[in-house]
Parts: C-alpha cells; sequence; structure tokens
C-alpha cells in the first residue's frame, strides 16, 4: 500500500505542474488572473460537491460546528489554493515553468521539514537528520542555478524579479501547510470527499472577496466572460487538477510524512515543468532546458530523494 502512496505523490506533482500552465489560458480569457482564478476554484469546488454528493459524504459537514468551537484553523486550509494558483498565473509567463516551479519547490521542501522537525499541525514528528540537511541544501543550490540560467530570458528590474522570486517561495510553502491542515480537518469529518470539497468551498470564497475588493478599487480588470468560448478543451482542466491534488495530498501526508510527500510531488513537478518549458506546450513560449538549467534540475531531484531516504 506504500508503494501506491509514494507513486500517487509522485503522478500528482506532474499533474501541479499541468494545472498552473493550462489556467493561463483562463487568464489570458478573463483578462485578470484573480478572476481566473476563482474561475478554476469555482470548478474544483462544483466538481467534488458533485463528487461527494454522489457518494453520500455531505453528512459529514455537520461536524463543521464542532471544529469550529474547539478547532477553527482546520477549517482554513483552503486559503492556500488560490495563492498559489494565482501566483503560479503570475509567474509562469515572467519566469517560465522550470523556474517558477523550482521557486514552488523550495518553498515546499523548506515548510515540509520544518512541519515535520516541528511535528506542527498534527504531522508527526521526525528528526532533522544529516540527509535531511544536504538535501535541503542541494534543493536551494538547485533552484539558484534554475534562475540563474534564466540569463537574459526573464524580462524585468532585479528588484521587480527579487519579488517575483519571493511570492513563488511563498506560494510553494503554503502547500505543504495546506496538505497537513486539510489532513487534519479529515480526521475531523472521517470523509476525503467531504474535507477536499469544504477545502475549495474556501478557496473560492477567499479569492472571490479578493477579486470583488480589487475590482472595487480599480485595481484589477473586470472579468471578460465572451472570450471563455475560445479556450481550449484542456484550458478547462486546471479545476480538476487542483481538486485531485489536493484530494491526494491530504490522504497521503498521515502515510509517508509532508517532507516525503512533498519530495515526491516536487520530482513530479520538476520533470513535468521541465518537459512544458522545453517543448512549449500548452501554448508557452518555449524556453530550452540548457546545461546549466539541466544541472540546477538535478540538482532540485536529489534534494528532494534525499529529504525523502533521510
Amino acid at each position: 500500500m506504500t508503494v501506491v502512496f509514494l507513486a500517487s505523490a509522485l503522478l500528482i506533482g506532474g499533474l501541479l505542474a499541468v494545472q498552473a500552465s493550462v489556467n493561463l489560458q483562463l487568464n489570458k480569457a478573463v483578462g485578470t488572473a484573480y478572476g481566473a482564478s476563482t474561475l478554476q476554484l469555482a470548478i474544483s469546488a462544483a466538481l467534488l460537491a458533485l463528487v461527494t454528493g454522489i457518494a453520500g459524504g455531505w453528512g459529514a459537514l455537520g461536524s463543521v460546528g464542532e471544529v469550529i468551537a474547539h478547532d477553527p484553523w482546520k477549517l482554513l486550509g483552503g486559503i492556500a489554493s488560490p495563492i498559489y494558483i494565482t501566483s503560479a498565473i503570475l509567474l509562469f509567463p515572467r519566469l517560465g515553468a522550470l523556474a517558477s516551479v523550482g521557486l514552488f519547490v523550495t518553498g515546499q521542501m523548506f515548510a515540509s521539514i520544518v512541519l515535520d522537525v516541528g511535528g506542527l499541525l498534527g504531522v508527526q514528528q521526525r528528526s532533522l537528520g544529516p540527509g535531511t540537511i544536504l538535501g535541503a541544501v542541494a534543493v536551494l543550490a538547485g533552484i539558484v542555478v534554475v534562475i540563474r540560467g534564466q540569463g537574459g530570458r526573464v524580462q524585468s528590474s532585479t528588484a521587480s524579479r527579487s519579488a517575483w522570486i519571493v511570492l513563488g517561495l511563498v506560494a510553494g510553502a503554503v502547500l505543504p501547510v495546506q496538505g497537513a491542515v486539510n489532513a487534519a480537518l479529515r480526521v475531523e469529518f472521517d470523509d476525503p470527499m467531504a474535507t477536499g470539497m469544504w477545502s475549495f468551498l474556501v478557496a473560492t470564497a477567499t479569492i472571490a472577496v479578493v477579486l470583488i475588493v480589487l475590482l472595487l478599487a480599480g485595481r484589477t480588470p473586470r472579468p471578460q466572460v465572451a472570450p471563455l468560448r475560445a479556450v481550449p478543451w484542456w484550458g478547462w482542466l486546471g479545476g480538476v487538477a487542483a481538486a485531485v491534488y489536493v484530494t491526494v495530498t491530504f490522504t497521503v501526508i498521515p502515510h509517508i510524512g509532508a517532507a516525503t510527500t512533498i519530495a515526491l510531488t516536487v520530482t513530479g513537478q520538476q520533470l513535468a515543468s521541465a518537459a512544458i518549458d522545453h517543448r512549449g506546450w500548452f501554448q508557452l513560449p518555449a524556453k530550452p532546458v540548457t546545461m546549466v538549467r539541466l544541472g540546477g534540475l538535478v540538482a532540485l531531484i536529489a534534494g528532494c530523494a534525499l529529504v525523502q531516504l533521510a
């Protein structure tokens, strides 16, 4: 059974990279990253609500009142989804798939190590061994090489580029936190589909409020609906990918740990994002994987493996 959990973590990592790429099509059509994120998250919530209803899991929501009374933080895991999705939409055109996902990976790895070592948010505590430390250093070195390997391909000032890099790190860090919080909520709900549905309902409500505030403040364009007719079929898969990723993540973390889950997930992310970058799939500009960037990718994957085996 452990093999199934390990394989699942690897596969959903690739799915996460695909999700971030195809969501750019919604962004182009809607005309605002916040509107595109709201639409994608609403699709995920609707899909999981349907599956939950078919599986007869709606009754699990009866535990919400009790959770609010004792551990309200367990209900807030969904807030991470709009942070990650919106960040990916903003970063991919600016840094490329490989560099963006590399930043997500770095944030994920360090956050997962903190969760594991500290035994935070219900995650089983694990010791910080030399393998974990060496793996973390390798991940950090790898992302530095990948970012520097972009060279002149990134058209932005140094200050602006630094801000995008920080955003990528934060967006990656919230994912393992979300997985741990949702894993704790699943214990309360005792239903994985209901847990995923609740997570995306919170996510949709969060980004919808942000969108409304930005619209009222005149800080984002009004979302467009008509151009959605021209979105290719695969441009709508982001919602499905997000729903699968979140549900599988909080399912496997209690069995193999946060660090191992993220190690495998980010390996899948890196491999998929390298292919997307190199080939220019999903109508993204092709960014050939040079030997320098390939070296950074290898360091990232090696670091993830060290964390997993530690």
